[in-house]
């Protein structure tokens, strides 16, 4: 099956998303629109290029959870960068309501 949208569509958006805010995948997804392929999404963003700069760190679940198994070393990598973009995490989530971006 064909992909409905490529990875530069993924990269494009995640480029745009501001520091200390966050996007959910499903979030990416509907912004190309394909509003049913969170999960590509996250497989598209554990293919990003190595040294990409793109701040994948900001992709979250649509619970506002890291989606890498916790205490794991990728886990703590996007913890660690979201809270040093002023993002906290209470018991584990990043509260949506606080810092989502918007999209605009």
């Amino acid at each position: 099956m064909h992909a409905p949208f490529s990875p530069s569509d993924i990269w494009f958006i995640l480029d745009k998303i501001p520091s200390g805010t966050v996007a959910t995948y499903g979030q990416l997804a509907r912004m190309v629109g394909a509003p049913s392929h969170a999960r590509l999404v996250g497989n598209i963003l554990k293919q990003l290029p190595a040294g990409s700069g793109l701040p994948w760190h900001r992709i979250v679940n649509s619970k506002g959870k890291i989606s890498f198994p916790e205490s794991g070393r990728k886990y703590l990598e996007q913890q660690k960068l979201l809270e040093e973009e002023g993002i906290t995490l209470l018991n584990g989530k990043v509260s949506l309501k606080e810092y989502q971006w918007q999209g605009d």
